[in-house]
């Protein structure tokens, strides 16, 4: 070992979003002129610079270069004791590595980002907004939530009434407010209201709402039966006071005018046309998977006696619409399904409303995906591809309601995803990628009718791992 180091100090404590700076000292103790190359390692070297990167001593002689740690303000800088270390090569010797190795603290902070889905929502007995809450900051979040407004003139009932969220993770909080009066007649009135995230020692964070009550019955129809009901009574009032007395003058004819031809036989009637019974609707079949089996089966409607038994055919896969029309039927509001194809795993079971599709920290890209909704009107999308951008160009995928949307490729020559644009035809879609090497984005949501990017930044090319979809 002809080199000699130290670290001043050893142990330093930054702040997310500022810089702390350590020196290292190295010195030559070998007998010739030697140049080394400083690399930092370990998970703290991406937001790590050495100045100089490389430092030419004679024999003897000592040398100083700056260790800068500046961690962003982001979950990725994980709060507590993070060890890090430098790699020192020397030139004439590059077998001869050095590490020496110090500990940085990154203190802890806390940020937390909450969204109203939609933020007006109407209904004539309730209305069902979601509350989305992201944690951006890099501790555990704790949190309790609440609902308030002027007059105490609604109810809430908050499912779940508590969370905890990871660093850079989100959840989902479904609202139901109730009127706590009904309005039988007249027009619609707005009620604003809020939504509170509280956190121990903190200031509550109020998200701002409105919600819409619809009258039970329009004005114009109340006034429309309080006519019917006052004209019916004043008709049956004047009918009482000036009936009209009828009588008769004629009289019958007992044998005169008496026919002895006997009376046609009518006509049989015919019994009415039956009505058609409604046939039930006919089922969409989700398109097939990628992967066919690769034997042609042979087996036709009725056996004509062969004795040989056959495998028991595989159980299709469940799809994103197979999900979302499930959920659809035991569950009101609008839903949105989903489901990944990750590299070297092929396609994942469909989730549903915020869960997470594909996979995190496990450097597995999602090559395609399959999304499906229900009373949104429909969706539309396209995927960038690491490797050659828009392969579609302007060609979106599209589908309707209760029916499979695809977007990407699972084909093996073709790129991963690095990102996508979704858009409903009805109303909003809210979504939050993971990207590799950066972790979650973050949730953002489009306005009614519009579509929305999700992914890498194009120009950095950063594989697509996981996705969130809510509407």
């Amino acid at each position: 070992m002809s080199l000699w180091t130290s670290l001043e100090p050893s142990s330093v404590t930054v702040d997310p979003g500022s810089r702390a700076t350590v020196r290292l000292r190295v010195r030559n103790t070998g007998d010739v002129v030697d140049e080394y190359r400083f690399e930092p390692v370990g998970a703290v070297a991406p937001w790590t610079t050495v100045e100089p990167q490389t430092l030419r001593l004679y024999p003897g002689t000592t040398g100083t270069v700056e260790l800068t740690f500046a961690p962003p303000r982001t979950p990725d800088a994980t709060a507590g004791p993070n060890p890090y270390a430098v790699r020192i090569t020397p030139t004439e010797h590059p077998e001869a590595v050095t590490v020496p190795e110090g500990n940085l603290t990154v203190t802890p902070f806390t940020e937390v980002r909450a969204e109203l889905v939609p933020p007006t929502v109407k209904g004539r007995f309730r209305g069902r907004p979601r509350l989305a809450i992201d944690n951006i900051g890099n501790t555990r979040v704790t949190a309790s939530l609440s609902g308030s407004d002027t007059g105490d003139r609604l109810s809430y009932d908050l499912q779940p009434g508590n969370v905890q969220i990871e660093p850079g993770r989100a959840v989902f909080v479904d609202a139901t407010l109730r009127p706590r009066q009904i309005i039988w007649f007249g027009s619609k009135e707005e009620q604003p209201y809020a939504l509170n995230v509280q956190r121990s020692g903190a200031v509550p964070l109020s998200v701002d709402g409105t919600f819409v009550q619809r009258g039970f019955l329009p004005r114009w129809l109340a006034t429309a039966l309080s006519l019917s009901v006052a004209l019916g009574i004043a008709f049956v009032m004047i009918w009482l006071a000036y009936k009209p007395q009828v009588n008769t003058s004629a009289k019958e004819k007992l044998a005169a005018g008496v026919s002895t031809l006997a009376p046609s036989p009518s006509a049989t009637p015919s019994a009415p046309a039956l009505v058609p019974t409604p046939t039930a609707p006919a089922v969409v079949e989700a398109p097939a998977t990628s992967q066919a089996p690769a034997d042609g089966g042979g087996g036709g409607g009725g056996g004509g006696g062969g004795s040989e038994s056959k495998a028991p055919a595989k159980p299709k896969q469940e799809t994103a619409a197979d999900a979302v029309n499930k959920l659809a039927a035991r569950s009101d509001g609008r839903h949105i399904c989903y489901r990944a194809y990750v590299a070297d795993r092929g396609w994942q079971d469909p989730v549903c409303d915020g869960a997470i599709a594909g996979t995190t920290g496990k450097n597995l890209p999602i090559k395609a995906l399959n999304i499906a909704t229900a009373r949104t009107g429909g969706v539309t999308g396209n995927a960038a591809h690491v490797v050659g951008g828009w392969l579609t160009g302007d060609k979106w995928s599209k589908a309707g309601d209760g029916v499979n949307m695809y977007m990407g490729s699972s084909k093996p020559a073709v790129a991963a995803m690095e990102g996508y644009t979704i858009k409903t035809i009805e109303g909003s879609v809210c979504q939050n990628p993971h990207i590799k090497d950066r972790g979650w984005l973050g949730n953002g949501c489009t306005k009614p009718g519009d579509w929305i990017y999700g992914g890498s930044p194009m120009e950095q090319k950063l594989q697509l791992e996981a996705v969130r979809f809510t509407v």
